[in-house]
């Protein structure tokens, strides 16, 4: 492929390397995706991994419920806040110190995690964690958009959800064994010896891409950074379209982590389910979410329509989760189609990242996409902490269902934001 070929899929600030001419797909784009990959999917079995030491962490550090949900929502309003910048910053500064960063600010964050003695601990272990995975899903993406051909940029974005919710659905069943046979200190101390082999990986042999001659690999940004992040915001902000679809996909991921990361294991055992079939229960949610992701766009396509995909999606998500809290009984099977379903039909708020993009220009992309997955996490923030502050310290069934009703109202809310959301001319956007 030609330079110029090669310069209608990198950013222009991503140019030449003095190591010499990367080719885009070859086996290190691969690898370089491959560790990318890992790092989103090592992080997410951290954080959904919270949905099962948070008993044992409550326990051993005399915690209240109102306070491990608190924590929990920490880790979301500090992602929230951060993911706004980390977009940005990646296509200014590039993946290769970025992203070494941001596995090591997880590393020492799990290692902090297995330390936690009391509240104030905690907390500084769900920030630290928050600040580095603000870089890890966006970074996967990043690295997807530089190193691959453009128009493969959608089906690698969706392989990263994919293998991140495969992982989650996985990782949350194992740690429940793990706990078994060892501490959840030594579990967390395991996950933060990983990180450090995974910091030797990035520092190793991940790097920017290097399409044209003459120029540094990454050229030193322009004026104010974070002026111009700024700028861009505000700039995706004034785009209804974007603030419609940041309502609609952060109401269905918000609802989606906050009852897989929290309130799902919670639930099925205040219903009387075993700690086993708990945790099972919340990992088919993200099973359902790995299958969702993909197909939604799918879907979207061959219904010519953004719109009604995401609106019917979230109407069946609201149902799910409205079903799982206040059936009177949920027999086993059940219960198992129910939480796949919740995940599955979470799946649909990967059309906010869709309607985002298209709603802007080209430059702007990566804004928009910033506005609406740090929306996702403040909406898990609000749905993980507010439900706490109202839970007594030994909730039973009828506490869960006089306060997490408000789960199922901000699906619904983010049901009507699809409902007016405009329809763009899809069929000129799918031909393209």
């Amino acid at each position: 492929m030609s330079s110029t070929g090669h310069a209608a899929y990198f950013h222009s600030a991503h140019k030449w390397s003095p190591e010499g001419h990367r080719k885009v797909g070859g086996s290190e784009a691969w690898l370089i995706w491959v560790l990318a990959t890992l790092f989103v999917v090592w992080l997410f079995a951290i954080q959904t991994g919270y949905a099962v030491v948070s008993p044992n962490i409550q326990t051993s550090a005399n915690l209240s419920i109102a306070q491990i949900g608190l924590a929990a929502s920490a880790y979301t309003w500090a992602f929230a806040v951060v993911q706004f910048f980390s977009g940005s910053l990646l296509d200014r500064f590039g993946t290769r110190p970025l992203l070494t960063i941001a596995v090591a600010l997880v590393t020492v964050g799990a290692f902090l995690y297995a330390g936690t003695t009391n509240f104030g601990t905690l907390i500084v272990a769900q920030l630290v964690l928050a600040i580095g995975a603000s870089f890890g899903f966006v970074g996967a993406g990043y690295v997807g958009g530089k190193w691959f051909a453009a128009a493969r940029y959608g089906l690698m974005f969706g392989l990263v959800q994919s293998f991140a919710s495969l992982g989650s659905a996985i990782a949350q069943p194992l740690i429940q064994a793990s706990l078994s046979v060892i501490s959840w200190q030594q579990l967390l101390v395991a996950f933060g010896a990983f990180g450090v082999l995974l910091v030797i990986l990035f520092i190793m042999f991940v790097r920017n891409p290097a399409p044209q001659l003459g120029a540094p690999a990454v050229a030193a940004p322009a004026g104010n950074v974070f002026g111009q992040i700024f700028h861009d915001l505000a700039q995706a902000f004034s785009n209804y379209r974007v603030v419609l679809s940041a309502v609609m996909a952060g109401a269905s991921f918000g609802a989606m982590l906050a009852v897989g990361v929290l309130w799902g294991p919670r639930l099925m055992e205040a219903r009387g389910a075993t700690d086993d079939f708990a945790t099972i229960l919340t990992g088919l949610a993200w099973l359902g979410l790995a299958v969702g992701a993909p197909i939604v766009n799918v879907i979207s396509n061959r219904w010519h329509s953004r719109k009604w995909p995401a609106f019917w999606a979230l109407v069946f998500q609201a149902a799910a989760i409205a079903l799982v809290i206040y059936l009177p009984n949920v027999a086993d099977g059940a219960a198992l189609v129910l939480m796949f379903a919740i995940g599955l039909f979470a799946g649909g708020h990967m059309l906010g990242f869709t309607i985002a993009g298209e709603a802007v220009k080209g430059e702007l992309i990566g804004s928009a996409s910033a506005i609406v997955n740090g929306f996702c996490f403040i909406v898990a923030g609000v749905l993980t902490s507010v439900p706490s502050l109202f839970l007594p310290d030994a909730p039973t069934i009828g506490s869960f269902q006089d306060t997490l009703w408000l789960l199922p109202v901000v699906v619904v809310i983010g049901c009507i934001a699809a409902l007016i959301m405009p329809e763009k001319k899809l069929a000129e956007v799918v031909a393209a």
